[in-house]
């Protein structure tokens, strides 16, 4: 059976990049690329950094030009949400009313933010950060002297957090946790804590929000300990969780996001899922996950547009992660999943260091701190599959970047 239409629903970074990646890999076939969104296709990390800030305007957003979609015969459709799966015949419905059959479906539909449940949540003032009119929202309000209050320390929250307080604002940050826990090592978490707090916020962990309060708008948040912090503007960014509705409701394995086989095929052969809303079997860790990341997004598009195109195989790359906060540039090579031992490679009072992270004396991550050099060789070093002892990556006088050249 032909795979001619192929059908990607969700123009994110998965969705647009899978449709590139089929012409690159000479697919001749119909493409049909859906967004629920009317804006072209657009970067998601600037907006919570650079975007936010005023450093990036509109224009700066789009993933590729209006024309690359026409010159590469893409037919983008915009403001054009899927609403159900017909698997039997074939077709995606949509909400207009109309449908659009496929030979190959691609969900792409990325991730949904996790609700706060609390009293007040969807007062005005009350903020999440996942779209163009979310982050636009957030720079026409944001200014010095604003208390701004940040409800959950992940990559996101520390954004927003660090960039407000830079354009002036009173910035206060909740987290239930620890900064950044489910993404890196202890030392790194207490590294960017202190360093929020030089950039002027104040941080209250280990505790929880148990309402938002305000008359017409949001005007405190109230902690589980009965702390109440005034508020002008609240960002909610306690994490996300996969959209997997199209396919639940079609009958397709999920769990913890659509399952997927090591070749991102999911339960049914003419469909496959890929990006935030994948839960795939990860070669390194030996177990089902789904990571959240541009390179993840990216990486498995050109994997399925291979396959699709007659070169199968499966998806096993090195995933790695950046984040900006301040003037300091965290980048991260592997995952940090069941990591037992760690290693600090430099001194973390210069503000420019690596942490080396290894499961059962193999290395898996490594976490790095304005160290360019340390990430790049990392990701050699993962790629070659050289090994590195924890008393190695200790040792200063050991050289790093030289083992992942040699």
């Amino acid at each position: 059976m032909s795979l001619s239409p192929v059908v990607i629903v969700g123009a994110g970074h998965a969705g647009v990049q899978a449709a590139a990646s089929l012409r690159e890999e000479g697919f001749d076939g119909e493409i049909v690329l859906l967004s629920d969104e009317r804006e072209l296709p657009y970067q998601r990390p600037p907006l919570s950094k650079a975007f936010l800030k005023g450093d990036m305007d509109l224009h700066g957003l789009p993933l590729r030009a209006e024309a690359f979609y026409r010159d590469q015969r893409i037919g983008l459709r915009l403001g054009v949400r899927a609403t159900r799966i017909d698997r039997a015949a074939r077709r995606v419905e949509l909400a207009d009313g109309s449908s659009i059959g496929y030979g190959h479906l691609i969900l792409a539909t990325g991730a949904r933010q996790r609700r706060l449940d609390v009293p007040g949540v969807d007062l005005p003032g009350v903020f999440a950060l996942r779209s163009i009119a979310d982050a636009t929202a957030l720079r026409q309000r944001i200014a010095a002297g604003l208390r701004v209050v940040v409800i959950g320390a992940g990559f996101i929250g520390l954004e927003v957090a660090a960039t407000a307080a830079k354009l002036g604002a009173e910035t206060a940050v909740i987290e239930i946790a620890r900064p950044m826990g489910r993404a890196v090592s202890p030392v790194l978490s207490d590294f960017y804590a202190e360093a929020h707090r030089a950039f002027g916020a104040r941080l209250f962990l280990g505790v929880g929000v148990s309402a938002i309060k305000g008359s017409e708008k949001a005007e405190a948040v109230v902690l589980t300990d009965g702390e109440v912090l005034p508020a002008d503007l609240v960002l909610v960014g306690v994490g996300v969780t996969a959209e997997d509705t199209l396919a639940r409701e079609a009958g397709l394995e999920c769990k913890n996001g659509v399952v997927v086989d090591a070749h991102l095929v999911t339960s049914d052969p003419a469909i496959s899922a890929i990006g935030d809303c994948a839960a795939f079997p990860n070669a390194t860790l030996g177990y089902v996950t789904r990571l959240e990341s541009i390179q993840n997004a990216v990486d498995q598009a050109k994997r399925v547009a291979a396959r699709i195109a007659g070169k199968p195989g499966p998806y096993n790359a090195l995933a790695w992660f950046w984040s900006d906060q301040g003037d300091l540039k965290l980048t991260i090579a592997g995952l940090s999943h069941d990591v037992d031992e760690w290693v600090v490679r430099g001194d973390p009072a210069t503000r420019a260091f690596s942490i080396f992270g290894f499961r059962g004396g193999k290395l898996a991550v490594v976490e790095s701190v304005n160290r360019a050099g340390d990430h790049a060789a990392a990701k050699r070093i993962f790629a070659t599959g050289k090994s590195l002892t924890p008393a190695e990556a200790a040792d200063p006088a050991f050289d790093i970047r030289a083992l992942a050249k040699g």
